[in-house]
């Protein structure tokens, strides 16, 4: 099976950052801390990835303090990034002297364990270390369900010569909450009016159908055998990788192009390779949408914050 990953994106990317509308410009202090947390990976591209697409955040709003934190794998864990973002302050540190406040945004594409279980529990206020003298702190919602994160997948399939007869698979992680496998379902959807042929959904584990029977599946709908061969890997990033898709034309068999629903490089992303299809696209960040996003869902948390 010759699998290529294909469509990485470049620097250039469509969409314009939403600018916001907490904090004072030019005064970090008088706006809650934005905490940018993601999964954690050992990956060192993905780390890289989610770490521009925080460095985003900051250039389009940079009277923002944006922190990063992790629910797993790497450190600092959300917890104590939170504790830290909303510790009593010295008079003259910040509003009035008082306690910062904080919302933290999942770099999660959908609602699952880790939104509600853990990042949750990261911004009680009954969490260990934290008393009636701290700030307050809000999880805002996941990333996902989006139109705009369709309108990323859409791009991606397009940079890896996506046909319009070929069967797209829309690859998540997956979740043991039945609420993430419906927030994939909501961006299949979206992902359907992009796309002419057939889109389903496959999970890299905790849900099913797997990636890998959903590519089984697809084959068998399209009637195509899968050709065997080594995976590939094409370049990553830049104009060169997006134009080394072969799209080749409506007469060739249709193929089956995974769709990675995911944010970063990784071990997930990795194991799309193995999944039997014969394109896997790049992850979704950095994007200028993405950005969008994640400064939308702030807004959305700082609304949710008691006045001070």
């Amino acid at each position: 099976m010759s699998t290529e990953i294909l469509g990485f994106p470049s620097g250039e990317t469509e969409g314009s950052p939403s600018s916001g509308t907490a904090g004072a410009a030019g005064d970090p202090a008088a706006a809650p801390v934005l905490v940018g947390c993601s999964h954690g990976t050992n990956d060192v591209a993905g780390q890289a990835a989610i770490r521009a697409l925080l460095d985003d955040v900051r250039a389009t709003r940079p009277d923002l303090d944006v922190r990063e934190a992790f629910v797993d794998v790497q450190q600092p864990e959300v917890a104590d990034v939170v504790t830290h973002a909303v510790a009593p302050r010295a008079p003259g540190e910040g509003p009035g002297g008082q306690a910062g406040q904080a919302v933290v945004v999942p770099l999660l594409l959908s609602t699952g364990f880790h939104v509600n279980v853990d990042i949750t529990e990261a911004v009680s206020p009954e969490h260990e270390g934290r008393g009636p003298e701290h700030g307050a702190a809000t999880a805002a919602r996941a990333l996902g369900p989006d139109p705009r994160l369709a309108q990323i997948l859409a791009d991606r399939l397009a940079a890896a010569g996506t046909r319009p007869h070929d069967a797209v698979v829309l690859a998540a992680a997956g979740s043991s909450r039945s609420g993430a496998a419906r927030d994939v379902e909501a961006v299949a959807e979206h992902l359907r009016a992009h796309h002419d042929g057939p889109v389903t959904v496959g999970f890299g584990a905790m849900a099913t159908p797997s990636v890998r029977d959903a590519v089984a599946a697809a084959r068998e709908a399209l009637g195509v055998a899968a050709v065997p061969g080594e995976a590939t890997t094409a370049p990553g990033g830049g104009a060169d990788a997006a134009g080394a898709a072969p799209s080749g034309g409506e007469d060739e068999p249709p193929r089956v192009v995974i769709a990675a629903y995911l944010l970063a490089p990784g071990f997930f992303h990795d194991r799309l390779l193995e999944a039997g299809a014969d394109v896997v696209t790049a992850p979704l960040a950095p994007d200028a949408r993405l950005t969008a996003i994640v400064l939308d869902r702030y807004a959305e948390g700082v609304a949710a914050l008691p006045a001070r």
